[in-house]
């Protein structure tokens, strides 16, 4: 059995802000956005105007990962904050950890600077200003 998980964020409203800050501080590429306006109009869920504007789904490429996206449509529940998942980041070079951590950072909250740990030269935990936790781990020699 073959299988590929990847990581989809959901947000309340401000996917498109997400996508493009995530395309800067992971260099990624937006693949594609598609709307709720984008989808053939049902007489029976009629959507408004900004209701049209919010993201069904998007796709970024960073390197090999598939990151997917999407508003939560209007008047669905959205939970806004947890930890549950976290999503870890393994650049090669302390370089490259450090320039992606202080993209993360912007906006955000640090909850572990980086820093030199027994398994890594360099590791650190960072919330983004969404709400999403990232560890950044550069791999120790093996």
């Amino acid at each position: 059995m073959s299988i590929r998980l990847n990581p989809y964020f959901v947000f309340n409203g401000n996917t498109r802000e997400a996508l493009y800050f995530y395309e800067k501080a992971l260099r990624g590429s937006v693949v594609g956005i598609t709307t709720f306006g984008d989808l053939p109009e049902d007489p029976a869920h009629p959507l408004t105007d900004e209701m049209k504007t919010l993201v069904m789904h998007a796709h970024l490429k960073v390197g090999n990962a598939d990151l997917m996206f999407s508003d939560t449509f209007p008047g669905t529940s959205h939970q806004a904050d947890g930890d549950t998942v976290q999503i870890a980041i393994h650049p090669t070079e302390e370089a490259d950890a450090r320039e992606i951590f202080a993209a993360l950072e912007d906006g955000g909250q640090v909850v572990m600077p980086l820093q030199k740990t027994d398994w890594s030269p360099l590791y650190g935990i960072v919330k983004d200003k969404f709400g999403v936790t990232f560890q950044v781990n550069v791999a120790g020699e093996e």
